[in-house]
């Protein structure tokens, strides 16, 4: 594959509502093979693997092509403007730069994710996220307890699922973390992959075929929070169902992160949207769609 070819079509694919749009006829063949689009793909799988595939090739950019790309093809949710102009004033806005700078920034990445793209054999054989996706993620969190429930149903993408990868950071040592598994298999622990991320896995009690679903539940007892929780895909996730229940001591605001950069969730500067308290002390969060490697979940301020 010739990097000036997937060019081509890329730059066709961010016109107008860009992988929002009419994905069908948007995606040529060249992005299908650097995507592993197969013929029997509909929209769904279509959309899903194009966003996921430039998203993971995006993570090699500099930030600031990163974030002009995925606004480009309308894979950040802030960013899902109808007009291709409409996201470059997006983009603009958050980098504080001229409209114009920010399109040959779209350009430059464009140029970058093709010589990625061909770089890389045609698609992977077999990587670790094409084994599984998440259907629906739920997650409860208990403050005033420092309990946090997570439940999750994911279905197998290759014969012969045995195992899940997972991790969860945490603002110290993950040594005092408690895990109990509820339901669904055996932990494993895989060590800490960074100074505040814990890596383990999830044994399946047996090898799940392709296409089926299993349900696992895990209860985690932290020794303390940031004051947020997120949660950021490893792998496809269609639904994330998150509730915070603060107790009687609410915070003064929280705001709703929806598909954001990792940089946001602790940036004063970015505010998300206005979420409100119930009379119980608790917020109800729903998310879909979700894009592995964007931030999806729940910020809030001092309490009162």
């Amino acid at each position: 594959m010739e990097p000036s070819e997937l060019v081509q079509e890329l730059k066709i694919l961010r016109k107008g509502r860009g992988l929002q749009g009419r994905i069908g006829e948007r995606v040529g063949p060249f992005l299908r093979s650097a995507c592993a689009v197969s013929a029997d793909d509909g929209l769904v799988a279509v959309r899903t693997k194009v966003a996921g595939r430039l998203s993971e090739l995006a993570a090699h950019l500099p930030e600031d092509l990163r974030l002009a790309a995925l606004a480009a093809f309308a894979i950040t949710v802030e960013a899902r403007q109808p007009l291709y102009q409409d996201r470059v004033r997006w983009a603009a806005n958050r980098v504080d730069r001229d409209p114009r700078t920010v399109r040959r920034r779209v350009d430059e990445a464009i140029d970058l994710l093709a010589e990625l793209a061909a770089g890389s054999s045609s698609p992977p054989a077999v990587s670790s996220s094409d084994r599984w996706h998440t259907a629906s993620l739920s997650i409860a969190l208990v403050l005033d307890e420092l309990l946090v429930l997570e439940r999750r149903r994911i279905i197998a993408d290759q014969d012969g699922l045995t195992a899940l990868d997972l991790a969860i950071s945490l603002p110290s040592g993950a040594e005092d973390l408690s895990v109990t598994v509820l339901y669904g298999g055996t932990l494993a622990d895989r060590g800490m992959e960074a100074t505040d991320r814990w890596g383990y896995g999830l044994e399946l009690p047996k090898p799940l075929p392709r296409g089926e679903s299993c349900e696992i539940a895990i209860l985690f007892r932290p020794p303390s929070l940031r004051p947020y929780l997120v949660s950021v895909p490893r792998h496809p996730c269609d639904r994330f169902d998150l509730r915070v229940r603060f107790g009687p001591e609410p915070p003064q605001e929280v705001r709703a992160l929806d598909g954001v950069f990792q940089s946001d969730v602790t940036d004063p500067g970015y505010r998300g949207r206005h979420c409100e308290v119930d009379p119980a002390g608790e917020v109800h969060l729903q998310f879909q769609g979700l894009t592995p490697g964007m931030a999806y979940g729940a910020r809030w301020d001092s309490v009162q």
